[in-house]
Parts: structure tokens; sequence; C-alpha cells
């Protein structure tokens, strides 16, 4: 079943402070990695900044949007990112699971204690 998930971080003051150099040592690291994600059915949908002008904006600075062929895949994802060391630089928030369709979604809703 197909998973997504939305992370949505911003810079610690661990990242402010690394020099360039060894923030593009970062990033290469990083895109050595991505490489080997396909493989898992995991495919990167969308990175951006998040636009603080529009209604209820996050209080992230940054966004990635992921879709996964399942939840190993999922699983998969988010152990890398970890391990990778993003959460040293990145305060980050991750809503993951699998995806349904609008009817079943507003069921949960409806259903929705807590």
């Amino acid at each position: 079943m197909t998973h997504y998930l939305a992370e949505l971080y911003s810079p610690k003051p661990a990242w402010i402070a690394l020099d360039p150099a060894d923030k593009q040592q970062f990033f290469e690291a990083i895109g050595a990695g991505m490489a080997a994600l396909s493989e898992l059915g995991i495919v990167a949908l969308a990175f951006g900044e998040t636009d603080a002008t529009k209604l209820r904006p996050a209080l992230q600075s940054f966004f990635a949007i992921w879709r996964l062929a399942d939840e190993a895949a999922l699983d998969a994802l988010l152990d890398g990112i970890a391990a990778s060391g993003w959460h040293d630089y990145f305060d980050t928030i991750n809503a993951a699971g699998p995806a349904t369709d609008l009817v079943r979604h507003m069921g949960r809703l409806a259903a929705a204690t807590a």
C-alpha cells in the first residue's frame, strides 16, 4: 500500500554554525544516498520553502514530500534520514502514513475521538 511522508524542518544553530565546506560535504553524503532510494520504491515528489504568507502557515522553514511503495520503504527512509545526521542539523516534524481516498478519509475523521 502506498505511503506518503511530509517533512517540515528548520535549521538548528548547529547547521547555521557550519562552514560552507562542511555543509557541502554533508549535502554530498545526502546525494550519494539518494540513488538507492528508487530501488526501494521511494520517490521524492517535492522540496521547497514554506510560504509564511499563507493562511495558518507552518512554523518550519522548509518541506519535503515523499511517496513510498509501502511501510517498509517508509521505515527505511526514516531510518536513513536519521542515520545521515539530519536531525543533528534540522528540527524536523514528520507526518507519514498510508494513502486513502477522500471518502475513507472523511469516514476516519467522522469516527475520530481525539
